[in-house]
């Protein structure tokens, strides 16, 4: 393998549209998973702008581009997924039947580990390292959404009915519903920022746009445009403001649901999960086949998902005493972490001690 790193912004332009290509013919080569736009060139590029280390690695064979692997380096040699934490789907994008020796990529990108926490399926020479596959729920709309609509209605009738009931007493309550599937305002991508970090806050959990870095990706991606990707903001609007709303990113074929919010003051007519159905019904005639809603457990997933794609966390090491040291570090956080979120009789007691936490923060 001839294995070449580059800062994203030195690819050059024949380089990133072979990338795209890969992506946009994944389906068709039985790897729909590359197709995520978190494994996009636009989306290592834009954290490359707000993060210092982001590289990708281009590996050629007989001097055609074959494969592309963004990470992120430290100075020790700790390398991350593009955007841990952030990013939803992660690994190499590769041409069909290519495979690689983990160890040799690692030693050709100076990294003693790589760690990831959304690794897609069939990256084999990764799967050695995880140490946990979780599922990542999907709406499939790639039959349109009536038959989306009808399948999700067969699946879970009483959420179906309830939800588009309380779709029918907002319109008939409040003036000038409409949705927007890709707006443009970036007054309506504030407030939907400003709903989230009260949630994050009022639920205990840490808040993502308290860290400058998360903002400047946002607002970049959000006039990020191309055929091939894409920032959408979809808003839900009720009495002349937005009552609920959507980030995320879509490829040609997949729409990854990312930062979604709403008003609490709306709260009695789950605008969100009306928000979602309006999401599907646009992509669907947009030509999108799936919304990877990410992973996660929550009930509104369970609820409008088909079915689940897996993705799974860990490292890929060298043997190096960086890799051991980092290894040694962050494996109990992970496994406590992980243990709670799979136990009820942990999460649950968790989750109100956090919510509790989130009242106190609330208040000062």
């Amino acid at each position: 393998m001839d294995i070449t790193v580059y800062r994203p912004g030195e690819l050059t332009a024949a380089d990133r549209a072979a990338w795209t290509a890969l992506q946009s013919k994944a389906h068709l080569d039985g790897s729909p998973q590359l197709a995520n736009p978190f494994l996009s060139p636009e989306f290592a590029i834009a954290v490359g702008r707000c993060r210092r280390g982001v590289r990708v690695a281009v590996v050629r064979e007989d001097g055609e581009p074959a494969a592309f692997f963004p990470f992120q380096k430290s100075a020790t040699g700790v390398g991350r997924a593009v955007g841990l934490g952030v990013s939803d789907s992660q690994g190499v994008v590769h041409r069909p039947g290519f495979t690689w020796d983990a160890e040799q990529l690692l030693r050709a990108c100076g990294l003693a580990v790589w760690e990831f926490d959304h690794l897609v399926e069939g990256q084999t020479p990764f799967e050695a390292g995880a140490s946990g596959t979780f599922p990542s729920p999907v709406m499939d709309i790639d039959q349109g959404y009536e038959a989306y609509l009808s399948r999700l209605r067969q699946q879970s009738p009483k959420f179906t009915r309830t939800t588009l009931a309380k779709e029918r007493k907002l319109d008939r309550e409040h003036d000038g519903v409409r949705y927007v599937h890709d707006e443009r305002d970036p007054a309506a991508l504030r407030a939907l920022m400003a709903w989230k970090s009260a949630q994050y806050r009022r639920t205990g959990r840490s808040d993502r746009f308290a860290h400058e870095w998360i903002n400047r990706l946002v607002q970049h991606l959000f006039h990020s445009r191309s055929e091939s990707f894409a920032g959408v903001l979809s808003v839900l609007y009720a009495d002349g403001r937005p009552v609920a709303a959507h980030f995320g990113l879509r490829s040609e074929r997949v729409l990854a649901c990312w930062f979604p919010a709403y008003d609490p003051a709306f709260a009695k007519y789950s605008p969100g999960l009306i928000l979602h159905l309006r999401m599907a019904e646009a992509a669907a005639a947009d030509g999108i086949a799936y919304l990877d809603l990410g992973r996660g457990q929550k009930e509104y997933k369970d609820s409008l998902k088909t079915r689940e794609i897996f993705v799974s966390e860990g490292w890929v090491t060298r043997r190096h005493p960086v890799a051991i040291g980092h290894r040694a570090r962050r494996a109990p956080v992970r496994a406590l972490r992980n243990t709670v979120l799979a136990r009820p009789e942990l999460f649950e007691p968790a989750d109100r001690l956090l919510k509790r936490i989130g009242k106190i923060r609330s208040r000062k």
